[in-house]
């Protein structure tokens, strides 16, 4: 059955199922490849996308949940000035190993800086544990949030 869906801004008309998940209509559908599958059952959180600007497990989301709310992928995360400043920040501070879960990670660190301009390392360290590296990057995840943090006007060094 069609959908309309909103995804960065782009109107689509999708084909799907109404329990197909959000991941397979952004990957499969609209070839948005940044979003990437990992447990398929929200544990690892490397499929996040803001749905409405509150982080969601794309792969749990089935597209009718998703209405006429607005997607927003890692493709369309250098459009907000804390996306900028995030991936910034993780190229300074050499975040990424394999990079497989990096798309979930700094779709869930840009939702913390949204709604928390100083974010304590508890703050940080809360949000991110839904967020699973495997490479073990999560103190440089953790610097690189802090620098964003005072790139972007906030403390950043709150703990």
């Amino acid at each position: 059955m069609p959908a309309t869906i909103m995804v960065n801004g782009v109107r689509h008309t999708v084909d799907v199922d109404d329990d197909t998940p959000l991941l397979w209509v952004l990957r499969d559908v609209l070839h948005l490849t940044g979003t990437k599958f990992g447990c398929g059952v929200a544990l690892c959180g490397a499929c996040t996308v803001h749905i409405d600007g509150v982080p969601r497990r794309s792969c749990i989301t089935p597209i009718a949940a998703v209405g006429d709310s607005q997607v927003r992928t890692i493709e369309a995360l250098h459009e907000v000035p804390v996306g900028r400043a995030l991936q910034k920040a993780w190229l300074d501070n050499e975040v990424v190993q394999c990079g497989y879960c990096q798309s979930g990670q700094l779709m869930s660190a840009a939702a913390l800086l949204a709604g928390n301009a100083a974010p304590s390392d508890d703050d940080i360290d809360g949000i991110m544990s839904g967020n699973i590296c495997r490479c073990g990057t999560y103190e440089r995840i953790r610097g690189a949030i802090k620098l964003a943090t005072r790139q972007v006007g906030g403390r950043g060094d709150a703990s």
